[in-house]
């Protein structure tokens, strides 16, 4: 019955290309009119065409780790392209339609992130081995979009880029206290602290991150002008000049967007500036992949620029610039993914093979879902007073001092 299921729902979502599946009796059948991306898996058992009916997502990607879906040639990155790209132009089975409708009525309960829980779904990801994050990041340990000035950009100047972008919008001056919310490794605190001579409180749920951002300041001399916490931001009762928040948006969950800028409102001076960094979607609001949610980002969505401004126009914001980076994400993507295949033996070393083939469907997935499937990002800029920055973006690419690492990267 299934593989009936599976051979009707693959003639109508393959309809671009070619994809050759030989199903777990040995037979091997072929959909798609071909002409383009051309791949060949083997699904070895009954049990998993079943799972990909009634939980494509999550089908697709326990597969892969458990090596009961074979992909051909190891042609990952051609394989979700190919699906991926169909997603865009097939037609989706009734039975897609009605699991998505699922999806969508459970997403508020999967998005609920009260204090405890919020720490929990951190610690899933953030608190794994430090020197994993080491085997594909940047050496400022940026686990977040960098920002391409210029094409030909190594993954670090494209980091340092996006701090000093970052740092423009809040037009910040020395002496002037900044919350960093969500403060990873300490990169985006450090810089403010070193490169622009702010006071930094930067609060993260990760002990590992913590612990890792706190020895960086002490090792640059900047303990006296940053101040890592580990607390949720909820718990803080300051006021600061400047606030950012950079890749922490999209584990906030919707039923927490009103709490949260309700606090960012009630944090930041009244002639104060906020940068709020996400992934975002250019659809309407949806849900996030259950796979994802299981294995990578307990409680995290990517929101719809309607639900967050939705919740942002009822703190008494002014949204003094909204901007948008498209493929920023992809070619960061693609560089991590670059810099993690050249380590997978280390990576395997700290986990096992099943982790590094769900690494491997995340990180690929990821990248393929800002190129193909309407993933950006957006930064929110955000103040209290209307007169808070210039009426023009000018000041943005205004010849301004700045560090010579800084220059050398634009």
């Amino acid at each position: 019955m299934w593989t009936s299921v599976f051979d009707r729902a693959m003639k109508k979502l393959i309809v671009r290309g070619r994809l050759r599946v030989t199903l777990p009796g040995g037979e091997t059948r072929s959909y798609g009119p071909g002409g383009g991306r051309d791949v060949a898996i083997t699904i070895a058992d009954r049990a998993l065409v079943r799972q990909l009916m009634i939980a494509p997502e999550m089908g697709l990607g326990e597969g892969y780790m458990d090596g009961r879906l074979v992909i051909h040639d190891d042609a990952l990155h051609d394989f979700m392209w190919l699906l991926l790209d169909n997603l865009n132009h097939a037609d989706y089975p009734a039975l897609a339609k009605v699991l998505q409708r699922g999806q969508q009525l459970m997403r508020r309960f999967a998005q609920f992130n009260p204090v405890g829980k919020a720490q929990a779904n951190v610690a899933h990801h953030y608190d794994l081995s430090g020197a994993l994050y080491d085997l594909f990041l940047d050496a400022d340990k940026q686990y977040s979009c960098a920002y391409f000035a210029k094409p030909d950009m190594s993954l670090e100047e494209a980091q340092a880029a996006k701090k000093h972008h970052i740092a423009r919008k809040l037009r910040i001056k020395p002496g002037m206290r900044v919350l960093d919310i969500g403060c990873g490794w300490g990169g985006m605190g450090l810089t403010l602290a070193r490169d622009y001579g702010a006071q930094v409180v930067g609060v993260t749920l990760s002990k590992e991150q913590h612990a890792v951002a706190t020895r960086r300041a002490a090792e640059a001399g900047l303990s006296d002008r940053v101040d890592f916490r580990l607390t949720d931001y909820r718990h803080l009762d300051e006021r600061f000049d400047r606030i950012v928040s950079v890749g922490m948006f999209e584990h906030v969950g919707v039923p927490h967007y009103r709490e949260y800028f309700g606090h960012v409102h009630k944090f930041l001076a009244e002639d104060g500036i906020a940068l709020i960094h996400t992934i975002g979607r250019i659809q309407p609001p949806g849900v996030t992949s259950p796979w994802i949610l299981k294995y990578i980002f307990p409680g995290g969505y990517v929101p719809a620029m309607s639900e967050a401004l939705a919740a942002i126009e009822k703190e008494d914001f002014f949204v003094t610039d909204v901007e948008t980076w498209r493929l920023h994400y992809a070619e960061t993507l693609k560089h991590w993914y670059d810099r993690f295949m050249a380590n997978d033996a280390k990576a395997e070393a700290l986990y096992d093979a099943r982790f590094v083939r769900m690494w491997r469907f995340y990180l690929v997935a990821s990248e393929l879902m800002f190129r193909l499937r309407g993933q950006v990002v957006f930064q929110f800029q955000l103040t209290k007073s209307v007169d808070a920055v210039p009426l023009t973006r000018d000041y943005l690419y205004e010849g301004q001092a700045r560090p010579a690492h800084l220059q050398a990267a634009e």
